[in-house]
Formats: structure tokens, sequence, C-alpha cells
């Protein structure tokens, strides 16, 4: 993702259209891109003058249910991915795949050992 423009440079991207000149005229005048000058003039006329926030992602459909996860969790440790899905469905109406359920786990600092941990000392099989 690119680095925001200036909020100058916006404004006087704005002025210029707003005084006559044609966006891509304004475009080529300020050294920026003819989508870019478009763009801007478009959402100004619908009232947004400042720049959207960059990097936003939207939130998952998991979060409002985070205390629900949790306590699945928590009332038995072992509850696989499959289980939290399908409980998730009937009892929340929330759709939402295996994978997507994990990275938000992950994410949110859950991880599950896939088996036991085996002491340093004891030798395990090679092959």
């Amino acid at each position: 993702m690119g680095q925001a423009l200036s909020d100058d440079l916006r404004i006087r991207v704005l002025k210029a259209s707003a005084a006559g000149m044609s966006a891509r005229q304004a475009a080529a005048r300020f050294g920026v891109g003819i989508s870019t000058a478009i763009r801007w003039i478009a959402r100004a006329k619908e009232g947004e003058l400042t720049p959207r926030p960059q990097g936003w992602r939207r939130p998952s459909a998991v979060d409002a249910h985070e205390e629900f996860v949790v306590a699945l969790i928590e009332e038995r440790k072992d509850v696989t991915l499959d289980e939290m899905v399908q409980r998730l469905s009937v009892e929340r109406q929330v759709k939402i795949s295996r994978s997507a359920l994990g990275a938000w786990l992950r994410g949110r600092g859950w991880t599950f050992k896939k088996r036991p941990h085996t002491h340093w000392s004891k030798t395990g099989r090679m092959s």
C-alpha cells in the first residue's frame, strides 16, 4: 500500500477544481494521478473532504461472540475447531470457516499443541 498524499495537496487539487479546472488538468498541474484527482473531487462533492484511514480491516463476525468462544475453550480444553464452528453455527447463527476461526484465535493469542510435550532427556523415534 502506498503512502498517503498530503492534505495540503488534496486541498489545492479541490480548490483548482472548484475554480473551474478539470480533474485531468488539476492532476497534471499538481503531479497526482488522474484517477486520484477524479476520486478526490467525486468524494468532495459527497462531502468527504478528508482522506480515509489506511490499513483498516473490517471486524470479524466472531468479535461479537468472543465471550462465547472463550467459554467453549474453558469448558473443554481439548475442544476442536470443527466443534467450535458447529456450536457457533447452531447456538449463535455465526457462519465461519474452520481456518478463519483458527486465524481469529491465533490473533488473540490462543494456540493449541498438536501433541504432548516430550521431556528433553527422553529419546523419541528416529525413523
